[in-house]
């Protein structure tokens, strides 16, 4: 790449566009000139499309025939050392450049002048007349919590004409205000007080700031058992990265858990950061994106894909529940937030904070081998103690057929009901029923698009295939055999299980938490607020309970089948298991009432399950690690996925075992080729699907190999190849 920062009027400059090419496009500088990292507008065929200034062009051909940019986007160019960072993140995943600029992009209206515009909000008024459609306005305006829309965005969201929103807007219902474009958000001050500390937690606290003074790369560990009080540590390390002047981000697995943590960043720095999730408006996602890159955001709290926001100038991330698989981009460019954290911290001086009472063994590793700092907060925050952890044996307990609430744990949910305290039973399925069988000729409901069973909701009536998301009514006859009343679902899922509840304890009070019963993240956030607030006597849980809510009436713990993500494939289901079992009993006696965890099992003598009970997370670790190692997988091995797809299983096969076949640019790196194999659910939506499996040893350069044994490959038709570096499913 050349040095030149700034090119002339009519000089060749690479541009890098969004679309899918294999290379930059050359064109002449517009008037004015341009700077290297420029987002530009340009001409490609017919169409204008988006790009950034990638270096000097590379000419050879008829300069009369280059095209001129057509203009200079009026926002921050992009840093040298985003360039960079998108060109690594490339290279290790496997990636096309464009499509790393894509992921860089993602706001809209980028290239739209800095004008006043009109927004809308909720107003004070109530509308004269309630109808559907007003009702849906109302209801969106509500949901985003003041968050301001567009126009369109609004009409769009609630699926009515602009109309509907004028109408409102007269009745003072809804507020229409003109607002100068992307203004920066308010000033955090770090120095207003902040909580009082443990000495753990002030010790922790002081060895943060000391390396954040420092403002050199370093990433550090911090292991707190659950209401330790992590948040509290790390936000005073942001603070210091504010003092110095430079950003911050703070990544969150989940976009329910945004909301109390808003509650507390602006109760320690007196104001709200920008939020970038799903959850945010249109309009406020281009307003992070600009500010950002203009230093007009101290900190942003978002999802994995903040990471590619344009910081000026990014002085510390911290990935919360560093464990945890959302992290995990599992479509288009497939990487680890947390990994791709360490990558750009090291590349612009920052310090990295990967936080989890329960870390993966990657990071467990990494602090092992020295490669990391590690901090461990030991003791609960206040007077709150860690749950006392119990198994039930599944094998002694009594149970009546097409029951999974057993008599133990009904009992200790009963004597919670007395004392007014809350209760969570946790089962990691959502729905009804898993399966769905005829009792007269076995069929078992399938999804038509996937080789997966579809999951009754009950609540919907409707049956639901998770990989692809089809439904369809619950029929009243079996569609295989045609006979009638013979449809009975077999397994617990979350709803049933609520059922099972609602019929045990009549008299309490109960509530669901499941991701997809929920029409909004701001719905769902209402929801955690409630029942942390008291509003429920059980809650019936997925795994979303266990991503950092705090509920403080919350003082017992069920886990109904502790032995579901035992088994199987996965070379990190007793890593999950551990980390998922550990992580929902910390949600048990986070205030002043003691708590306790029961977990059900057919396996009480299972390693992992006795490892839990235990307490004993270093000796779990130290197991898992000899094990990982002797068989040479990650984090001791290098691991990748090849999955190809297509409409038809033989084509797709035929490309698999050419490629097993022709295994010389992995077997001269020490790599092993296993497959082709029909991957774990061989069809979605109507591609059947055949996975590689690599495994290569820890220091091999497997990019380059599996690059060199892929490119040969001439794909017809409409199948497609997939790499996943370090895979973390194998779905």
């Amino acid at each position: 790449m050349s040095t030149q920062e700034y090119f002339d009027q009519g000089e060749l400059v690479a541009v890098l566009t969004t679309q899918p090419l294999d290379r930059t496009l050359d064109y002449k500088s517009p008037e004015g000139g341009c700077f290297l990292g420029a987002f530009v507008e340009v001409p490609l065929g017919p169409r204008k499309v988006l790009g950034v200034v990638w270096g000097p062009g590379q000419g050879g051909f008829d300069l009369a025939k280059a095209r001129s940019v057509i203009r200079v986007l009026e926002v921050a160019p992009m840093r040298e050392e985003m360039r960079v960072f998108l060109g690594k993140v490339a290279d290790y995943t496997l990636t096309p450049m464009p499509a790393m600029l894509r992921l860089a992009t993602r706001a809209p209206g980028l290239g739209d002048p800095p004008s006043m515009r009109k927004i809308y909000r909720l107003g004070q008024a109530q509308p004269d007349r309630v109808t559907d459609a007003r009702t849906r306005v109302l209801g969106v305006l509500q949901d985003y919590g003041g968050l301001a829309f567009t126009l369109k965005e609004l009409a769009e969201q609630a699926g009515v004409t602009s109309s509907v929103v004028k109408g409102l807007v007269k009745q003072g219902a809804v507020r229409e205000e003109d607002s100068p474009r992307d203004l920066p958000y308010p000033h955090l001050d770090p120095d207003l007080p902040g909580k009082a500390l443990t000495g753990d937690q002030a010790e922790a606290v002081a060895k943060l700031q000391a390396g954040q003074r420092t403002g050199d790369y370093g990433t550090t560990l911090l292991k707190g058992v659950t209401g330790s009080g992590k948040t509290e540590v790390y936000l005073e390390a942001v603070a210091e990265a504010l003092r110095m002047g430079r950003q911050a981000l703070v990544l969150l697995p989940e976009i329910a858990l945004t909301a109390e943590f808003l509650t507390r960043v602006e109760a320690r720095f007196g104001a709200r950061p920008a939020e970038w999730h799903s959850g945010a408006t249109m309009t406020e996602r281009r307003r992070v994106w600009r500010m950002v890159g203009q230093g007009d955001a101290q900190l942003v709290v978002g999802a994995r894909s903040a990471l590619f926001l344009p910081f000026r100038d990014l002085g510390l991330v911290v990935v919360d529940e560093e464990h945890d698989t959302s992290y995990k981009q599992e479509d288009g460019v497939h990487y680890s937030a947390r990994d791709m954290a360490v990558l750009r911290s090291a590349i612009c001086g920052a310090r990295v904070i990967l936080a989890s009472a329960t870390p993966s063994l990657e990071s467990w590793a990494n602090a092992e081998a020295g490669k990391y700092d590690r901090i461990d907060l030991t003791s609960r925050f206040g007077e709150a103690v860690l749950p006392e952890m119990n198994a039930i044996d599944m094998r002694a307990e009594q149970m009546q057929p097409g029951t999974w609430i057993s008599p133990s744990l009904r009992q200790a949910v009963l004597q919670r009901i007395e004392k007014s305290e809350q209760s969570l039973l946790f089962i990691n399925r959502r729905g009804y029923a898993p399966v769905t069988l005829c009792r007269a000729c076995g069929e078992q409901i399938a999804c038509d698009h996937c080789d997966a069973r579809m999951v009754e909701h009950r609540f919907l009536k409707r049956l639901m295939c998770h990989q692809c998301g089809e439904t369809k009514p619950m029929p009243e006859t079996c569609p295989s055999c045609g006979v009638e009343g013979k449809l009975a679902p077999i397994g617990p899922g979350i709803e049933r299980l609520a059922e099972e509840a609602e019929a045990t304890f009549p008299n309490a009070k109960i509530a669901m938490l499941s991701s997809d019963l929920f029409g909004s993240a701001r719905a769902l956030k209402a929801k955690i607020e409630e029942i942390a607030q008291g509003d429920a006597d059980i809650i019936i849980g997925t795994q979303l309970v266990a991503k950092g809510h705090n509920f403080p009436k919350l003082t017992l713990v069920g886990v109904i089948d502790a032995d579901l993500s035992l088994h199987g494939a996965d070379l990190r289901a007793a890593e999950r298991t551990f980390q998922l079992m550990r992580q929902v009993a910390g949600r048990a006696g986070r205030a002043d009432k003691p708590g306790q965890a029961l977990l059900q099992t057919f396996q009480p003598e299972h390693p992992v399950i006795r490892a839990i009970l235990s307490g004993d997370e270093e000796g779990f670790w130290k197991t898992e690690a000899a094990g990982r190692q002797a068989a040479g997988v990650p984090p001791y091995g290098r691991m990748a996925g090849i999955v190809l797809s297509g409409p038809e299983v033989g084509p797709v096969f035929d490309i698999g075992n050419t490629l097993a076949r022709n295994d010389a640019p992995l077997r001269e790196i020490g790599a092993q080729v296993f497959g082709p194999a029909p991957a774990p659910i061989a069809r979605i939506r109507g591609r059947h699907r055949v996975r590689l499996l690599v495994k290569a040893p820890k220091g091999a350069p497997i990019q380059d190999a599996i690059t060199r044994w892929i490119t040969p490959l001439r794909l017809k038709g409409d199948i497609r190849l997939t790499v996943d570096i370090d895979p973390q499913s194998f779905y």
